[in-house]
């Protein structure tokens, strides 16, 4: 038996496989670390349990021997450790990632995890905020930080959040050079390293020149960082995420707003206004039409609320 250096134990074909799994994951699919951490955590309790279950350290031919009712007992034991539905989903993704991952590469097979089925998990709707308060933050965001810059630093940021439906990592992930002074898009790399030009709105142009003219730090070339911390480093995701807290405490606005709700308040405005389905895809990056249709079911819910408060017959 040997521990991998992923953190869990395993007999060493085992540990080897999983190590030039998540190689390729990280090089080929361009997964995320906050992925692999959590593929490691799941594939750890995953291969504990099989390593009780079967009384030795799991190898490559014990997970190819596992039958459906193994697989079962698994999930069964993580319920009773009381992991809900969304995580016990999660955890079967990650490992039915390896199995497919050694089954293409002729490692091993095993149709027992195509049978496996996964919990049903409701996602939750999007949650928005109103046109007159995404409005009212973008005016406000200037006006909390003590130091001038630092707020329009926070307005700029917001407002581009907002006006392009960005992911807070992928607008602090931008440098000088991708966002110039007038471009008319700018290019995008999402989840899975998948590029995308998304248009720029004159209003996050103005943002964005404010800041830039009231930021001390110089711009070093195209390469330096677009958003800095009070330091001169990039900012990092959870300083903008404070700034959003304390904004809207101050605003009065519920806990659901975010830096990611301004991306969901920009789809479903857009959905709102009559854009395309299928152009709101493409502008966040989504990989299937399926996540993008989760904006429709706000307008769904808010007209069956109207329904139900107007319709004489609604009423009890």
């Amino acid at each position: 038996m040997v521990t991998a250096s992923l953190g869990f134990a395993a007999q060493p074909d085992l540990a080897d496989a999983i190590e030039r799994w998540q190689r390729w994951l990280v090089a080929e699919k361009g997964v995320s670390r906050a992925t692999i951490r959590a593929y490691n955590n799941d594939l750890s309790g995953f291969l504990s349990f099989i390593a009780g279950h079967r009384g030795r350290a799991p190898g490559l031919n014990e997970l190819a021997a596992l039958t459906l009712s193994d697989f079962r007992a698994w999930l069964s034991a993580r319920a009773g450790d009381g992991a809900g539905a969304a995580t016990r989903a999660r955890s079967i993704a990650g490992v039915r990632n390896l199995y497919r991952w050694l089954d293409r590469g002729g490692v091993l097979h095993n149709p027992a995890i195509g049978a496996l089925n996964s919990p049903r998990v409701k996602r939750p709707l999007p949650r928005p905020l109103t046109a007159p308060d995404a409005a009212a933050l973008l005016e406000e965001a200037a006006s909390l930080p003590d130091a001038p810059w630092i707020g329009l630093r926070d307005q700029a940021l917001f407002t581009l959040l907002y006006g392009c439906g960005l992911r807070i990592g992928e607008a602090l992930a931008l440098n000088q050079g991708d966002l110039p002074s007038g471009a008319t898009t700018v290019r995008v790399l999402g989840k899975g390293s998948k590029e995308r030009q998304v248009p720029v709105l004159p209003a996050v142009h103005a943002a964005l020149e404010a800041y830039r003219q009231a930021c001390p730090w110089p711009v070093t070339g195209s390469d330096a960082p677009l958003f800095r911390g009070s330091r001169g480093d990039r900012l990092n995701p959870s300083v903008a995420r404070r700034q959003m807290q304390m904004l809207r405490a101050q605003m009065g606005l519920p806990d659901s707003a975010t830096p990611h709700a301004l991306r969901h308040s920009f789809a479903t405005h857009l959905l709102g206004s009559g854009a395309d389905l299928r152009a709101i895809q493409d502008l966040l990056g989504h990989a299937s039409l399926s996540t993008t249709q989760r904006y429709t079911d706000i307008d769904t819910e808010k007209l069956l609320a109207v329904y139900e408060d107007a319709h004489p017959r609604a009423r009890r």
